[in-house]
């Protein structure tokens, strides 16, 4: 019979490949697990500090050295240094040498221009949403929607900011598109920063913000086109706090 793909090896086959091409080489080493916990530490602390950035912990116009956070926050410096190299290619912050990291903010005009960027992401994905996707679809982000309203409740600035975030993820998601998601996030982070002495939104902004993503969704859900894009521009497009 002749041998298939399922019949077993000859015997001795794989010594003699093994001899023909040379003394069995001992396996790779296996990468050290510090790897995936160092990269998980670091995630950690870049969340910690956008929510400091968020709270207004961290405040405009600060200078703050990478081993005095990694003090606050119980870790190495380097974790510290790695996410704040993060946030200085976002634009948050400023990278002094030998001195730490200063604390950007933005300009109540480059907010203003971060946000019209981000409508005319936004608000066209969500009409083309709108035309061909079920209310079922809608309701199924209420759950987000009613997070930052909890949130906006309790005024809690930094969560908001989370909850906020991935609501407008997850009504981008449903186009289909990774980089339009990846790039609106962006956009997004950035308009999340602080305004140099400007008034950080207390519980009645933020829950009127807040409101503004279920009034969202009941246009939506209902195919109210016109409303969506009414309520989707406005809210996309509102001056910072503070100004």
């Amino acid at each position: 019979m002749e041998p298939t793909g399922t019949d077993s090896p000859i015997p001795g086959a794989e010594a003699a490949v093994r001899t023909a091409a040379g003394p069995e080489r001992p396996p790779l080493p296996v990468r050290p697990r510090s790897l995936p916990e160092r990269h998980s530490l670091r995630a950690q602390v870049l969340a910690a500090l956008r929510d400091a950035l968020a709270s207004g912990e961290l405040a405009p116009g600060e200078t703050y050295s990478a081993p005095a956070l990694a003090e606050r926050y119980g870790v190495s410096a380097t974790p510290v240094r790695e996410a704040m190299q993060r946030l200085a290619g976002e634009g948050v912050v400023e990278i002094l040498p030998n001195r730490g990291f200063r604390i950007a903010g933005r300009s109540p005009e480059d907010m203003a221009e971060l946000a019209e960027v981000r409508a005319a992401l936004e608000v066209p994905a969500v009409l083309r949403l709108a035309r061909s996707l079920p209310p079922e679809r809608w309701e199924a982000l209420r759950p987000l929607a009613e997070a930052t309203v909890r949130a906006a409740t309790l005024g809690d600035r930094a969560a908001y900011a989370e909850a906020d975030r991935v609501f407008h993820r997850e009504i981008l998601r449903l186009t289909g598109n990774r980089h339009l998601v990846s790039v609106a996030e962006d956009l997004h982070r950035k308009t999340q920063c602080p305004v140099p002495d400007g008034t950080p939104p207390g519980t009645a902004e933020l829950l009127a913000d807040a409101l503004e993503h279920t009034a969202l969704l009941d246009a939506l859900r209902s195919g109210d086109l016109g409303g969506a894009e009414r309520l989707a521009r406005e809210h996309l497009t509102r001056p910072p706090y503070g100004t």
